[in-house]
């Protein structure tokens, strides 16, 4: 009776902190950038093609996030700029296609909101990133399955990667803002 017990026990252990993957929803996410230009105006931009993954529980607590941008889709609206920064002296696509991603670690702070920190690598760089976030909520989707959506925000300095460097007219901090959409699988 006592084994009986104790495996009903672990079993709904394991069943309540059971950890799943979540998948991005492009259609509902973005990857969006600004960064000043001779300190009085602000460029924006976006990535069209990334792929995040998560894995947590049902909660989405302590998620492990991956992340995978694919450089060349950057867009700025400007066709001669987003040219130039696919070249060797900003991205240099053609070396290196993606700019990465990988928590190391997930820090719960106030109410839904969250820090997350992990490697991202740029141009063959890597760097320890800090990402703010907020978890915006999560709902039932469709075959009772969740969605979970999040904001996270952080700033770059694009030098520290050999992004643009010495590019003057072009500020240092870049601001990274996430909004994404996470379907659960």
């Amino acid at each position: 009776m006592k084994k009986i017990i104790f495996s009903l026990i672990a079993f709904v252990s394991l069943t309540i902190n059971a950890q799943t993957t979540w998948k991005v929803d492009n259609a509902h996410s973005s990857i969006t950038f600004s960064v000043s230009h001779f300190m009085i105006s602000e460029v924006t931009g976006n990535f069209g093609k990334f792929d995040i993954t998560a894995v947590s529980n049902d909660k989405f607590e302590d998620p492990k996030f991956e992340v995978s941008i694919d450089a060349a889709t950057i867009n700025t609206n400007q066709s001669g700029r987003d040219n130039h920064l696919k070249a060797a002296d900003f991205f240099d696509v053609a070396k290196h296609a993606n700019i990465v991603f990988k928590s190391t670690s997930f820090k719960k702070l106030e109410g839904k909101e969250f820090e997350t920190k992990g490697d991202i690598t740029i141009k063959g760089i890597t760097k320890e990133v800090v990402f703010k976030g907020k978890l915006n909520g999560i709902i039932e989707g469709r075959n009772n399955k969740k969605k979970a959506g999040l904001k996270l925000t952080t700033t770059i300095k694009r030098e520290d990667f050999n992004v643009g460097k010495g590019m003057n007219p072009v500020g240092k901090d870049v601001a990274v803002t996430i909004n994404i959409e996470m379907n659960q699988q």
